[in-house]
């Protein structure tokens, strides 16, 4: 979870109280929050330096390093866990943050562009690499060195966050005073953008700072992001003055300082709903700095096609949450308004409201600071948060019954177990070429859930299958005493589109005999003795009250040495001798035989 250092002295001012250490990790432990360290500046260096620490000064700063949730992008600042805290404490009301009353005419404008004329290019450059913008403008902000500092903080942590390291959205800040609107969003050939970027004083093109900061410790991860498209993001002014070169550098022109009152504020992004709540953290949390506390001022984004929308979006979001289901998750009994009072010091509004079958059902509006609230789940864990875990009566569940397909699993796994298979645990993830190319099998574009930025060549699918784990085992154990005789009972995933996420899982029986046999006959016998604990008894082909076996021709088995599982009609499963060429792709020199099949059709 991320950590943000904070001074001691600035926090308490922030929180209009002081407090010993041990008080304040106990209201952080209260909150949901851990302090994680109590150091200083030069302890931290020192650290860094691995020089032994003499201890701190009298004149240092008192640092407090405090762990927040991963998806509380509200907290990932001083401002942010100081406001949380006073109102969790119930010293402030949950601010209320409005937009500024501007008319349309006088609202700025940021203008999309996709497209220019051809020039030398083949094709028109489309703005494709990031296609999405949001904007807002904070007036009359009063910086000093630790809010200014604190600003630039909060930046750099939610491009670690949320942002994915500037790849899902990029932020830029600039001085609003230097610049003019309307403002331009566009793509250009990198030769043809020209600007002096932040903290040089010589002009650079595009693509010649690409070459420039391959040397900078700081910016030359971001580079790939778009140094191989042909066009480059841009964000002009009305006179054509660069902004940024998203996600890369801002302009030095419209850089801020301690000087600046107003603030112009631009998310690039490829993910829309992602850059809405990075904007909304940015002008929430630094609102309050204002000289009109907690107002925005919008921003129109226009784009070419004639779609337009408003930003920032700072809107309450409602839901509504019963609450038994509140009571019953935690394992409490607590009346409506001692629940509603309670997701009050969690900054949710809330209020009770009756329902047409006499049950209580908590109504939430959840401001824009609170992105992490989205199913009432969280309502309930907020609820679980401001009530105590410590408070939480101690009690026996009055009964745990597991799933029939946990039961049926742990039976199947003891069953095997029984009959000298090892139990092993594959990775659900794996690589495309893994899954596909190495089982001679080809992907129909129907079944396999393949990950769309995968970190890591090894993983970059859900596995359709639990062989290519099964073989992989073996063949990293291939000087193990033969036979090797495993098995696994596990999920794989397939796509499903009468399902809300599109995929669903998929339990399933996987064994591998390796020896100096095939032992397909032990193979064939596993199967008969898994059918025979689910009393499922051998029928003819074409008889559909139990299990038969047909002829296959699967491209990962030997043909003629395989064949597929029908139960009750209906294909679950196959077996076979693995082909030679599957095993020497797996580094696997003796024979094997393997089957695979699905145990949820038990059911």
């Amino acid at each position: 979870m991320p950590t943000v250092s904070v001074g001691r002295d600035r926090l308490f001012d922030a929180l209009g109280k002081t407090y010993e250490d041990e008080e304040f990790e106990d209201l952080c432990f209260r909150f949901g929050i851990e302090l994680d360290d109590i150091t200083t500046e030069r302890a931290i260096i020192r650290k860094e330096k691995h020089i032994e620490d003499d201890g701190p000064t009298e004149d240092e700063e008192v640092i407090y390093k405090i762990e927040v949730p991963a998806n509380r992008y509200d907290l990932l600042c001083l401002e942010g866990i100081a406001q949380a805290l006073r109102v969790f404490e119930e010293r402030e009301d949950i601010p209320t943050y409005t937009l500024s009353n501007v008319t349309h005419q006088s609202m700025l404008k940021m203008h999309v562009k996709s497209s220019f004329p051809k020039k030398d290019m083949l094709v028109e450059p489309e703005l494709s690499i990031r296609p999405f913008v949001v904007c807002a403008v904070l007036r009359g902000v009063t910086f000093d060195e630790a809010r200014y500092n604190s600003f630039i903080d909060l930046q750099d942590r939610l491009h670690q966050n949320i942002c994915r390291r500037r790849t899902l959205v990029a932020i830029g800040t600039h001085d609003l005073d230097t610049i003019q609107g309307p403002f331009s969003y566009e793509a250009a050939l990198p030769s043809e953008i020209k600007f002096v970027p932040l903290k040089q004083v010589n002009e650079f093109r595009a693509d010649e700072l690409m070459e420039f900061y391959k040397s900078d410790l700081k910016l030359k991860k971001y580079l790939n992001i778009i140094e191989n498209s042909p066009v480059f993001p841009v964000i002009y002014d009305r006179d054509r003055t660069v902004l940024s070169l998203p996600p890369i550098i801002n302009g030095a022109h419209s850089a801020i300082n301690l000087k600046t009152k107003n603030v112009f504020i631009e998310c690039t992004a490829t993910d829309l709903t992602k850059a809405k709540i990075v904007l909304n953290t940015m002008v929430t949390m630094f609102s309050g700095y204002c000289e009109k506390k907690f107002e925005v001022e919008p921003v129109e984004v226009i784009y070419s096609g004639g779609e337009s929308y408003v930003c920032p979006d700072l809107s309450l979001y409602d839901m509504e949450v019963s609450l038994s289901y509140i009571n019953d998750a935690i394992g409490v009994s607590l009346e409506a308004d001692k629940v509603t009072q309670l997701l009050q010091r969690m900054q949710l509004h809330a209020k009770k409201s009756d329902s047409a079958d006499n049950q209580y059902k908590i109504s939430v509006s959840v401001p824009p600071t609170r992105s992490d609230i989205l199913h009432p789940c969280d309502v309930m864990e907020d609820v679980a948060i401001a009530f105590g875990y410590n408070e939480i009566p101690k009690r026996r569940p009055a009964s745990i019954k597991p799933l029939a397909l946990n039961e049926l699993s742990d039976l199947i796994r003891y069953e095997i177990a029984m009959n000298g298979f090892t139990e092993v645990l594959a990775f659900i993830l794996c690589s495309y070429k893994e899954n596909f190319a190495m089982l001679n099998r080809k992907d129909d574009k129907s079944t396999a859930v393949i990950i769309a930025n995968p970190r890591s060549s090894d993983f970059e699918m859900a596995r359709s299958s639990l062989m290519a784990g099964i073989l992989k085992t073996a063949g990293h154990n291939k000087d193990h005493r033969k036979p090797i005789k495993i098995f696994e009972v596990g999920d794989i995933a397939v796509l499903d589109d009468t399902r809300d996420v599109g995929a669903r899982n998929c339990r399933q029986l996987a064994a591998l005999y390796c020896g100096a046999s095939s032992g397909f006959e032990i193979i064939h016998s596993l199967i008969d003795r898994v059918m025979e604990i689910v009393g499922t008894p051998f029928v003819a082909e074409g008889d559909t009250s139990g299990y038969y076996i047909k002829r296959a021709d699967n491209p990962e088995f030997l043909r003629g040495r395989q064949a597929n599982i029908i139960y009750k009609g209906k294909h679950i499963g196959s077996f076979g001798i693995v082909h030679p060429e599957v095993l020497n792709n797996f580094d696997i020199s003796d024979p094997c035989s393997y089957v695979e099949l699905n145990i949820e059709s038990f059911l």
